[in-house]
């Protein structure tokens, strides 16, 4: 008799933890956990494209080393940010971490600008390999990204809505940190990386 009233309490618990959004709570965050790690993956990819890139455009282009000192710059600080799992957690780690990768962009594309003044750079194949290779990464990025934000508006908004939110407070779920940026459809724009067509600089050197 103890078992069976025993049994049915878990029962009614689960039922009860059920209806609560206990169980969807614990599945978008989950979605939020896989999300965050593919935006993790593509970051990493890029950071690994950096060094080849930066030496091959120093093998032209050794004169712009501001340019070049700001991207390996821009790479070291976000190197320098432990990106775990718990970080979406940490609304001011989580800041902290945009931030890099934002600076890391600006300077990404700084670079790809200044590489138009060189014709024989932008026809070297292991620059083109590079940069097809880093456009392809951008996009995933920017896919990874818009996937990270869904997720996380649809955490939130359990987690924020009654009757959802007793559970979520009672277990310790706190709303997540999400990208936001002044003008987001600037940023899921991949800097331009594809320089066939264009025509080089009145005032372009060449090495």
């Amino acid at each position: 008799m103890k078992a069976r009233w025993g049994w049915t309490l878990v029962v009614m618990v689960g039922a009860l933890l059920a209806g609560c959004g206990y169980n969807t709570i614990q599945s978008q965050d989950e979605t939020v956990k896989s999300a965050w790690s593919e935006v993790l993956n593509q970051y990493q990819r890029r950071a690994d494209l950096i060094p080849n890139l930066v030496n091959t455009v120093k093998g032209y282009a050794v004169q712009e080393q501001k340019v070049l000192l700001g991207v390996t710059e821009a790479r070291a600080k976000v190197g320098s940010i432990q990106a775990t799992p718990e970080l979406v957690n940490d609304p001011a780690a989580f800041a902290k971490f945009q931030a890099a990768q934002g600076q890391l962009t600006n300077a990404l594309s700084r670079l790809l600008v200044v590489t138009e003044n060189y014709p024989q750079l932008k026809s070297d194949q292991n620059f083109r390999d590079l940069q097809a290779q880093l456009e392809g990464t951008e996009n995933r990025i920017t896919v990874a990204r818009n996937r990270y934000i869904q997720a996380v508006q649809a955490y939130n908004t359990t987690v924020r809505s009654f009757p959802s939110n007793l559970t979520a407070k009672a277990f310790g779920y706190r709303p997540k940190p999400n990208f936001t940026v002044e003008n987001e459809a600037a940023v899921e724009k991949p800097p331009t990386v594809d320089f066939t067509g264009a025509s080089p600089s009145p005032a372009a050197s060449t090495p």
